[in-house]
């Protein structure tokens, strides 16, 4: 069984982005990546094999969501998520901590764990660090995350730091917890809200702890960008170079490209699935609402720029048409090519990195995104 592990291939000179290569069992992912979100086991709109045409190496999947419906122990005896899904990649299974903490008043939080109401039905139900850590290795996933509170914000220094020294402990049980060596890894989470020494002592915790990568949680829950990136500034540093690094739930375009800056390598969230639902698409020159009455009689490709399906077959006009009569279509293609653009975004960088030109890179994202290309 292939053994996890993380190489860096290259460092820019230029700022602290990196390129590297994780080993799993299930195969290689290039970083930096972006990770699309399949909470329920699907990528909403999406087939495995369009996933793949794509460029996605690996998906995140959601154990909170999967432990409720269809239940652990279920996709376990069906062969494990991905059999379950048909996805032959490596998959990331979150550990429910960020679920249980936007449930609000659903749950109590105490030293054992999170006991919460399910949104389903209302059933009792309790998430320990063991529970998640048998959870995530029923589901079969290749990283799996260590159990955590994902700390609201704003909150105060007090309640950050009595919970991020709760989520210390708790990620000891989950080191503790995975007996089994099958191959998987286990990836701790730096908390610490938006406190600089709170965020260090989170990862000199971790890195006492032992993990075989390393995340940073509680960010994209409402501060402002500046913030989110002054964070990622304090905690990049603190990781280890041999490690991967992941920033969760993070984000727009442009997050992406200061992520990378800072030296993060692995990325995940909803934002270009829920948008394309919502019909607004991704491109190389900004943001797009297709359900904007300029498209109606527009024949261009949503980005010309863009090699994807969509923007191979359709006009803005047809994708307009399909978000006003609300097809299901629409979302299918409207999903296709907003990860299409961002695998490709994620691979542009990969290939800046090799070639020492991060900062110009950068430089034309943002050039691009001051010119409209909607004309």
């Amino acid at each position: 069984m292939n053994k996890f592990s993380f190489d860096l291939l290259n460092e820019d000179a230029g700022c602290r982005a990196r390129r590297g290569r994780v080993h799993t069992r299930r195969g290689i992912i290039e970083t930096p990546v972006f990770m699309p979100v399949g909470t329920q086991g699907t990528v909403k709109a999406m087939y495995p094999e369009s996933l793949k045409e794509i460029g996605a190496q690996i998906i995140l999947a959601n154990t909170y969501h999967l432990f409720l419906r269809p239940g652990h122990e279920r996709v376990r005896r069906l062969g494990g998520l991905h059999a379950f899904m048909n996805w032959d990649r490596p998959i990331l299974t979150d550990s429910g901590g960020f679920q249980v903490f936007s449930l609000g008043d659903l749950r109590k939080i105490d030293e054992d764990g999170v006991r919460f109401q399910s949104h389903l039905d209302g059933s009792s139900h309790v998430l320990t660090p063991e529970s998640s850590i048998a959870i995530q290795e029923a589901l079969g996933a290749d990283i799996i995350m260590a159990f955590d509170e994902c700390i609201p914000y704003p909150s105060s220094r007090d309640y950050v730091a009595a919970s991020t020294e709760r989520s210390s402990r708790w990620a000891r049980r989950c080191r503790l917890a995975r007996q089994v060596d099958d191959g998987a890894a286990l990836f701790g989470i730096v908390q610490g809200g938006m406190h600089q020494d709170l965020r260090a002592k989170s990862a000199a915790d971790l890195l006492e702890i032992g993990f075989e990568g390393y995340a940073v949680g509680g960010l994209s829950v409402g501060e402002s960008a500046e913030l989110m990136y002054e964070v990622m500034d304090w905690t990049m540093p603190l990781l280890p170079k041999d490690r991967p690094r992941y920033v969760m739930g993070v984000g727009t375009p442009e997050n992406l490209v200061e992520g990378v800056r800072r030296g993060v390598d692995m990325f995940d969230c909803v934002m270009p699935t829920r948008n394309a639902r919502n019909g607004v698409m991704f491109t190389s020159f900004g943001k797009v609402s297709i359900k904007q009455a300029r498209y109606q009689d527009d024949a261009l490709p949503l980005d010309p720029e863009c090699s994807c399906y969509v923007c191979r077959n359709y006009s803005r006009a047809y994708l307009r048409h399909l978000y006003q009569s609300n097809e299901i279509l629409s979302s299918m293609l409207n999903t296709h090519h907003n990860l299409h653009y961002y695998q490709q975004l994620m691979a542009s960088m990969r290939s800046a990195i090799e070639a020492g030109a991060f900062e110009q890179f950068r430089a034309e994202f943002y050039r691009k995104r001051q010119t409209d290309g909607a004309g």
